[in-house]
């Protein structure tokens, strides 16, 4: 089998005299789309968070494409192929959209690649198009995670790590995000998915991780996770597919 690209082992996480990640293990292997789901402050964005290097882990390792991470700036990632959409989008509201565009393309020098890619994006969201030279703060929430997911894109991430990208969209933005989710997999890049609709990261992914009170409790194939009584009982109710 080969080496996963990206491995975490043992991860601890703590801030603000809180353990929000207790000894975590995951894998994800080149070209799948896996998911970390669990309620709201099981651990999941901060998992994401120490990844990336936004947050210093106290313990445990992280290692992408077969080296250590573990302390890596987040600037050095992205140069490495290692690309987060954060929770809330973050889009630089005083900005365009192209210039946002621009932006997700900072580490790279090849002037035309980018141009190629920036019209890749406005293929894969007409919506950007339309509003290229609008400010992306005066965008909607769903087109805002639209941008945020092609300035992320812009980087040509080989893992691309998304963080609740449904969060305050409406049912028709979230099935549109997700489909777009499902193209970009489809592309052949890798996604970590962290995601509170259970059900439609579940149906989206090829494997799951069930995180609760910062630990890892379950993890397999998502085709089965979607059939397990406990996921459904505890992820997929009622109020959770609402």
């Amino acid at each position: 089998m080969p080496d996963p690209i990206l491995s975490v082992n043992g991860l601890q996480v703590a801030y603000g005299g809180i353990q929000a990640v207790k000894g975590i293990a995951l894998e994800v292997f080149d070209g799948e789309l896996v998911t970390l789901i669990g309620a709201n402050g099981a651990g999941k964005t901060t998992t994401l968070k120490a990844i990336t290097g936004t947050l210093a882990p106290s313990s445990g390792s992280i290692e992408y494409l077969g080296r250590s991470i573990t302390g890596e700036s987040p600037y050095r990632l992205v140069e490495q192929g290692l690309a987060m959409v954060p929770e809330g989008r973050g889009v630089f509201a005083r900005m365009s959209i192209l210039e946002n565009l621009q932006m997700g393309a900072f580490t790279r020098g090849d002037r035309a690649g980018i141009k190629a890619d920036i019209e890749r994006m406005f293929e894969s969201f007409p919506r950007l198009r339309e509003r290229a030279t609008q400010l992306a703060g005066t965008l909607s929430g769903g087109e805002q995670q639209m941008l945020a997911m092609a300035r992320a894109l812009m980087s040509r991430p080989k893992l691309l790590l998304l963080d609740e990208p449904s969060m305050g969209l409406s049912p028709l933005m979230v099935e549109k995000i997700f489909e777009v989710v499902r193209e970009v997999a489809a592309q052949g890049v890798t996604i970590l998915l962290v995601e509170q609709n259970a059900k439609l990261a579940l149906e989206a992914a090829d494997r799951g991780y069930v995180m609760e009170s910062g630990l890892v409790i379950m993890s397999g194939a998502a085709s089965e996770m979607l059939d397990d009584p406990r996921v459904r009982a505890a992820y997929l109710g009622e109020e959770n597919a609402a």
